[in-house]
């Protein structure tokens, strides 16, 4: 068996449901052959957080104790679900020392758990999210977001990129340009490279119906369409379809992904939410957040901090999981790229 691969993970926001997910992920036999975690956090709190879960019935939930931890203590006391500038100033702080790890060479990867961008905000760090404090990290990498998944019917690998990540959607049409929309199809093609040689890759519409013949907006028509088929002259081992209607972009992603038909390698949304949407629908469970043009691999879970989950035992781990073991099975490629 392939030597485990060591893993940074930070605990994310001390009032959600990072420490349960991990916690629970960590027990997965899986996730125990492959990855090696170094976590990231407070550890009285911690061991609060893995009582708190046996009280309630939680056995197959890994003791903190016999994992390899950083010690970075909490202040104060902050209650399950109490979201606060105090939670923030922990995760980020979190956050922070474990991207250090990774970067001085000391794990292959780093896997994040949930943090609130609103306590980030309270605690006096203005950053759109995780990416853009990781890219800065990084000493300035143009960062992209991708969220892939696995299906565990077909086996066949499910891959949105977002061209536009936290940003309000006034700011979509501001922030989109065909060098930005290349750029990223560029990211999304070497990604879906490494599974398949001539890989096929959709494009969103920005607008209903792609446009619709420039009757329902005219960015189609001024600049995607021309942009896409500039970028297909120079890529020829790849195929570019689009711009597709957002509303039917995804439909053979979905039947895929329950085993039905051939589908695209890749997917470019425009925005955040037209990638979102679909992906969670199609793939809550098993999508894994992940963060592409770093010197490593970073992996999420991509569902957030549930804080009025916080505290009940009920969050889930699949998507901890999955997370965990796509930073195992992509971090050794990253580090070869250094």
């Amino acid at each position: 068996m392939e030597k485990p691969r060591r893993v940074a993970i930070s605990l994310g926001d001390p009032a959600g449901i990072g420490a349960e997910v991990v916690l629970k992920a960590l027990a997965n036999e899986q996730v125990q052959q492959l990855v090696e975690p170094v976590l990231f956090g407070c550890r009285r709190w911690l061991l609060e957080q893995y009582h708190h879960l046996q009280s309630q019935g939680h056995h197959g939930v890994v003791d903190p104790r016999h994992v390899s931890l950083i010690d970075l203590p909490l202040g104060q006391t902050i209650g399950y679900g109490q979201a606060s500038g105090v939670s923030g100033a922990a995760s980020f702080a979190w956050l922070t020392a474990a991207c250090g790890a990774v970067l001085a060479g000391e794990c292959h990867a780093l896997t994040t758990a949930p943090i609130a961008k609103h306590c980030w905000q309270a605690a006096g760090h203005a950053y759109g999210g995780q990416t853009e404090r990781l890219a800065e990290l990084a000493g300035g990498a143009r960062a992209s977001m991708l969220f892939t998944a696995r299906s565990p019917q077909s086996n066949w690998r499910f891959n949105t990129l977002l061209a536009t990540t936290h940003i309000p959607l006034r700011q979509v049409f501001q922030m989109l340009s065909p060098s930005l929309v290349q750029h990223q199809l560029t990211v999304l093609a070497s990604f879906c490279g490494q599974y398949c040689e001539e890989p096929v890759l959709k494009v969103a519409g920005l607008n209903p119906h792609a446009g619709e013949a420039g009757h329902l907006g005219r960015e189609e028509c001024d600049w995607l369409e021309p942009c896409l088929k500039s970028w297909q002259a120079l890529h020829a081992n790849c195929t570019v379809l689009g711009p597709e209607p957002p509303d039917t972009c995804w439909l053979d992603a979905g039947q895929a992904w329950r085993g039905g038909g051939h589908a695209a390698d890749g997917y470019l949304a425009l925005y955040h939410d037209q990638g979102l949407i679909p992906t969670k629908l199609i793939a809550f469970d098993e999508a894994v957040n992940t963060t592409l043009g770093l010197p490593f691999i970073r992996t999420s879970p991509d569902h957030g901090t549930a804080f009025s989950l916080a505290g009940q035992g009920l969050a889930r781990e699949g998507s901890m999981v999955a997370a965990l073991l796509a930073a195992a099975e992509l971090g050794p490629i990253a580090m070869a790229q250094i």
